[in-house]
């Protein structure tokens, strides 16, 4: 936005930085279980931007890809996704997804659900 040039996917490394660089404190806090960094591969994607036309309320629902399979859940628009409703650009209009590398990275290393992690990629044991 304005000319500020943003990637199109973030990581537990951006999350760190910017948790870190604002010192913890809110809104960039971390909770307790989050603050040890070294249980994660840092390198996991954790957000990413698509095209995908979402209004409010969309929060949720899944992005999949052209071979329908799960690639992320949309929690967010930028702000020029606020106009969805009524109109739509595809040059300008992104919405925010959570990657489900990030979620299952969570669930097994900081959740200790790993078994839920399991369901959830498909993994029988």
């Amino acid at each position: 936005m304005n000319g500020t040039k943003a990637p199109y996917k973030t990581t537990f490394y951006g999350l760190y930085d910017r948790a870190y660089s604002f010192d913890l404190v809110p809104p960039f806090d971390l909770p307790a279980r989050y603050r040890d960094a070294s249980k994660l591969n840092l390198s996991t994607p954790f957000n990413f931007v698509s095209t995908c036309d979402v209004v409010g309320g969309n929060s949720g629902s899944p992005v999949i890809n052209k071979n329908a399979e799960l690639v992320g859940l949309i929690f967010d628009g930028d702000i020029e996704s606020l106009a969805g409703d009524f109109i739509y650009v595809e040059e300008v209009n992104r919405a925010v997804a959570v990657h489900p590398a990030a979620m299952t990275e969570a669930l097994r290393k900081l959740y200790g659900a790993g078994k839920l992690a399991d369901e959830l990629e498909g993994i029988s044991k």
